[in-house]
């Protein structure tokens, strides 16, 4: 006969104990997490078996006490790593598939949109969906970095050796810069865009990317997706614009 209360005390712990090992791992701190931690548990164990073969009931009452006093300090010397521990639970693929792909991607893209279209600086960023760029990546220059504002902006700043091109974004990395995208060859497209227009609309009509450009003349920003490209979007728009893009596409995923 199953004992249904085990099963359920099981189910309880394991999530609980893999979570702290992952915290005990990844944390910068773990050196010094893991040391405490023994500590605690030693202290803990050694005290109970006192307190329990000896009816020591004042040592009770002062290890209550000193134990709470003791989880509170842990928790405020190591609210960094805790809070960085939480952050990393958080972007599990197990929690991935419900909650929003684009946190981070949308507010660093914006910042870093809206500093070069004020300076009036190129960009040409393609954002991966559903479809793999890996192959225009490989055009360019492996980066494979996190993805970060002043990174781009870096990129596409004149006179960098790798302003010229695109850069290609996947999740929550840049996989590469100076990357050569398809040109448009649809023959109704107005004559007077400009390579990276032609290179993001080009790309736009081959796979579902969603492709932002900066204009280097007017800073203006414009976006291409599904073959169709839209001038003077502002950053509200462009907001808008990839969280939608990256909730269908993960919407998308098997």
């Amino acid at each position: 006969m199953i004992d249904w209360t085990m099963v359920i005390e099981v189910a309880i712990f394991a999530p609980c104990i893999y979570l702290i090992l992952r915290f005990l791992r990844e944390t910068r701190g773990s050196g010094v997490i893991r040391g405490l931690s023994f500590i605690l548990v030693l202290t803990i164990v050694t005290f109970v078996a006192l307190i329990n073969s000896f009816e020591l009931d004042r040592l009770k009452i002062v290890f209550e006490q000193a134990y709470d006093l003791a989880i509170l300090g842990l928790i405020i010397i190591f609210q960094p790593e805790i809070r960085r521990a939480i952050v990393n639970v958080g972007e599990l693929p197990l929690f991935s598939r419900f909650l929003k792909r684009e946190t981070r991607i949308t507010s660093r893209m914006l910042r870093s949109v809206a500093r070069l279209s004020r300076d009036k600086i190129g960009a040409l960023i393609a954002v991966e969906r559903n479809v793999s760029l890996t192959t225009l990546a490989e055009t360019g220059i492996t980066i494979d970095a996190e993805l970060n504002s002043l990174l781009i902006e870096s990129i596409f700043y004149p006179g960098n050796s790798l302003h010229d091109g695109a850069i290609i974004v996947r999740d929550n990395r840049i996989v590469a810069a100076s990357c050569l995208l398809p040109l448009s060859q649809n023959s109704e497209v107005d004559k007077r865009l400009g390579t990276r227009h032609r290179a993001a609309l080009g790309l736009s009509e081959e796979v579902d990317s969603l492709i932002i450009v900066v204009s280097e003349e007017t800073g203006k920003v414009s976006i291409a997706q599904g073959g169709k490209l839209e001038h003077g979007i502002s950053l509200d728009q462009l907001e808008r614009t990839i969280e939608e893009s990256l909730n269908q596409a993960g919407r998308s995923q098997p």
